[in-house]
């Protein structure tokens, strides 16, 4: 099939007005998923006594319908994916109120819930969502001076934050965060409350130290890592010793075999013993580029909007990215967050696959009618 530049159908107007170098570089970013999910998890799936392709399976299973969201997402018009981000956050507080009170405790905290035998965490969908619905939100209340958008704003990011703090689960209130104060700032946040929020965050992580003990415990491993609990991270940078610049080869990894976690919080340590520190500066690349070329095309587009949407949006991949990577390499506390299409996770793989079709969608050129669906 060839799309020429003339071609007016959906199909042909969204090839020529998509990023298509985003596209790629998050095919990549599948591709090399789907290389360490291989090798990582049957290791692991030997451990708990299951079939050892056990998590392949399901991985596959989530990653077709995330590439058709991501996809099928980047179709729509902002209008739409507005509506689509309002209607995603309702359902999402609604799942984190449901997580609340029905889900079971799993190592001292509820996040997952089970919905016809699938298993799901919605505190990953309520990212991208709420970053769509606070854009919305504070954009309205700089355009028109009469309504309380940052209020409601405000409100909004309370309430999703108040449900994750309840879990508790402090690593995504700390990405909500980030979310909220960038989108805050670029809506025209006053420096003295730039200067307030920054005193507020500093407390809020102290306060986080002393008030929920799972994060006391992962700030001290970090400050002695001489400890016994330091175990998975100090195992995670022999990975990276042990491979070297261009890794022992695949499948020849001995690391996976006893690091608990290596599928998902610690895939990248696998990466790095197998295929060395070279395929481990690609994927940084990978990450690096797409952030700052989403944000390179923002700088080009004069609707609020959409510029703060996608701001959140690249802010919350980004930051996901660097807190796993940072984590696995001991530059801050661990915390159990997946790598951007690399990690195995279903809800992760589809509630990524949302937000980049999201920004896919909101960073796409339009010209002519196509001004007037914003």
């Amino acid at each position: 099939m060839s799309l020429g530049r003339t071609d007016t159908s959906t199909i042909g107007r969204w090839w020529w007005t998509v990023d298509r170098w985003t596209i790629a570089a998050i095919f990549a970013l599948i591709a090399i998923g789907v290389l360490l999910t291989m090798a990582a998890s049957p290791a692991v799936a030997d451990r708990i006594g299951t079939d050892s392709f056990h998590f392949i399976r399901r991985q596959f299973v989530f990653l077709v319908p995330a590439v058709l969201v991501m996809l099928g997402v980047s179709l729509l018009n902002p209008k739409q994916v507005r509506r689509l981000g309002v209607l995603g956050y309702c359902a999402s507080v609604l799942l984190l109120v449901a997580v609340l009170l029905f889900a079971p405790e799993i190592k001292g905290s509820t996040r997952w819930l089970s919905l016809a035998g699938i298993t799901i965490q919605p505190s990953e969908f309520a990212k991208p969502t709420f970053a769509i619905i606070a854009a919305w939100m504070f954009a309205e209340g700089r355009l028109n001076p009469g309504f309380p958008g940052r209020a409601i704003a405000c409100f909004l990011y309370a309430m999703v934050a108040g449900l994750l703090l309840k879990q508790p689960d402090v690593g995504q209130t700390l990405v909500i965060t980030a979310i909220f104060a960038v989108q805050f700032f670029l809506a025209g946040l006053p420096m003295l409350l730039v200067v307030v929020g920054g005193v507020l965050a500093v407390l809020g992580g102290v306060g986080a130290y002393f008030i929920f003990g799972h994060v006391q415990t992962r700030v001290d491993r970090f400050l002695d890592p001489s400890g016994d609990g330091a175990y998975q991270v100090t195992t995670a940078l022999n990975a990276f010793k042990s491979g070297g610049l261009l890794g022992r080869g695949p499948g020849e990894g001995r690391i996976k075999l006893v690091l608990p976690d290596a599928h998902t919080d610690f895939i990248l340590a696998v990466g790095g013993e197998e295929f060395g520190v070279a395929l481990c500066l690609f994927v940084l690349l990978l990450f690096a580029f797409i952030v700052l070329r989403g944000f390179a095309r923002l700088m080009k587009d004069e609707n609020l909007f959409v510029v703060l949407a996608s701001a959140g949006l690249l802010v919350q991949f980004g930051l996901q990215a660097i807190i796993n990577m940072a984590s696995t390499l001991r530059l801050m506390p661990t915390k159990g967050m997946t790598l951007p299409f690399i990690s195995y996770g279903g809800s992760s793989m589809l509630a990524l696959a949302l937000g980049m079709g999201m920004v896919l969608a909101l960073t796409r050129k339009r010209y002519g009618d196509e001004e007037l669906e914003q």
